[in-house]
């Protein structure tokens, strides 16, 4: 079991930055792959970042890469998503998720795929 929990949030202008961080808890000594997705009002959670629990394998959704990146703390527990040249549309709640695997550079872009999520935070961008 883990717990997970977002923080980083909050209101920015279009073509700004935002660093929203998630703390793991619980049994952090497991190889835990983590993702970040995003659901907006009325819409399904879409996947954004995702990296794996070892050699730090990323994989970034179209409409962030280039603008987004995932990174991680393994000796803090924590992952980490820095956004930058943000758009009204990145607009929504951020969910911090994670998965236990034996599979070193693994990654997965799945909500199914995680067993485990946060409460989420909120990014909204102004135009």
């Amino acid at each position: 079991q883990v717990q997970l929990v977002e923080s980083g949030g909050g209101l920015v202008q279009t073509g700004g930055s935002l660093r929203v961080s998630c703390a793991a808890s619980g049994s952090t000594s497991s190889r835990y792959a983590m993702g970040w997705f995003r659901q907006a009002p009325g819409k399904e959670r879409d996947f954004v970042a995702a990296i794996s629990w070892y050699f730090g394998n990323t994989h970034y959704a179209d409409s962030v890469k280039g603008r987004f990146t995932i990174s991680r703390d393994s000796a803090e527990d924590a992952v980490y998503l820095q956004m930058n040249n943000l758009k009204p549309e990145d607009t929504a709640v951020y969910y911090c998720a994670a998965r236990s695997t034996t599979r070193n550079g693994a990654y997965f872009t799945g909500v199914a795929d995680y067993p485990y999520w946060g409460q989420g935070t909120q990014v909204t961008v102004s135009s």
